[in-house]
């Protein structure tokens, strides 16, 4: 039996095991998907020396750039992008481990499910946090020609502080999409400190987070007529996409 799974840590929020599980069953394929909660990403060494059924890995916070190192190529895109969300794992004829390839699903993903919701017309958008998942964000919005902002709780050089939102700047940024785990169970109370009065319902606001369905983020934004979308669909297609990549 081949086994695939996800790399992260925590991993209580995540539904890819039973979407994955379900798929397998579905369609009588003979694999497993379990969820590798690793402390540390130093730990993936003696996890893939322990399991060499192991065809595929999914890799979500806090590794999708911690990976990188660990890997022996590369997809183009993933090299743009500096992140890593899904790995194939090589064997030979033997079944000896022979290389770690790495890809980002991320972005096409993201990118399809947000194109339908955009305007005709030209918009900016603010991307709450600067880690993995913000990087696919960015190729994302690049490809579609969306301008973007980053938006930390740190101060630098290439992004705004939360109380850095003016009016101004809430108001030329229509689209905001919440890479950060804020709000993401149990944390269900948590959500990006942006100044939520200024949402209109010109605005669109994306949630990577989909467990819960509707975060604090989402509900707030959405008390303000703004237009939401939870990281459901993102899920599941980034989910199909990485399946391709392990059997292809």
């Amino acid at each position: 039996m081949d086994l695939y799974g996800l790399l992260g840590f925590p991993l209580g929020h995540s539904f890819s095991a039973s979407f994955f599980n379900e798929k397998f069953r579905r369609e009588g394929i003979d694999a497993e998907y379990r969820n590798f909660e690793l402390a540390d990403i130093g730990e993936l060494t003696e996890l893939l020396a322990e399991l060499p059924e192991l065809r595929g890995l999914n890799v979500t916070i806090p590794y999708k750039q911690q990976i990188i190192p660990y890997l022996t190529s590369l997809s183009d895109q993933a090299r743009q992008i500096g992140a890593v969300n899904t790995v194939r794992l090589v064997h030979d004829a033997d079944g000896t481990l022979t290389a770690l390839e790495g890809f980002n699903t991320d972005a096409p993903a993201f990118a399809r499910t947000l194109a339908p919701l955009l305007p005709l017309k030209a918009v900016s958008a603010l991307v709450l946090g600067t880690g993995g998942a913000a990087r696919a964000v960015n190729a994302a919005l690049d490809w579609l020609g969306v301008s973007h902002t980053a938006v930390s709780r740190t101060s630098g050089p290439d992004r705004l502080t939360y109380g850095e939102l003016t009016p101004e700047i809430m108001a030329e940024n229509l689209l905001i999409v919440n890479t950060t785990p804020l709000g993401m169970f149990p944390k269900v109370d948590a959500c990006p400190p942006i100044p939520y009065e200024l949402l209109t319902p010109d605005h669109i606001c994306y949630d990577l987070v989909y467990n819960p369905e509707e975060t604090l983020f989402l509900k707030k934004a959405a008390a303000r007529g703004a237009a939401t979308r939870n990281g459901l669909a993102m899920l599941h297609l980034q989910a199909l996409l990485a399946w391709q990549i392990w059997n292809s």
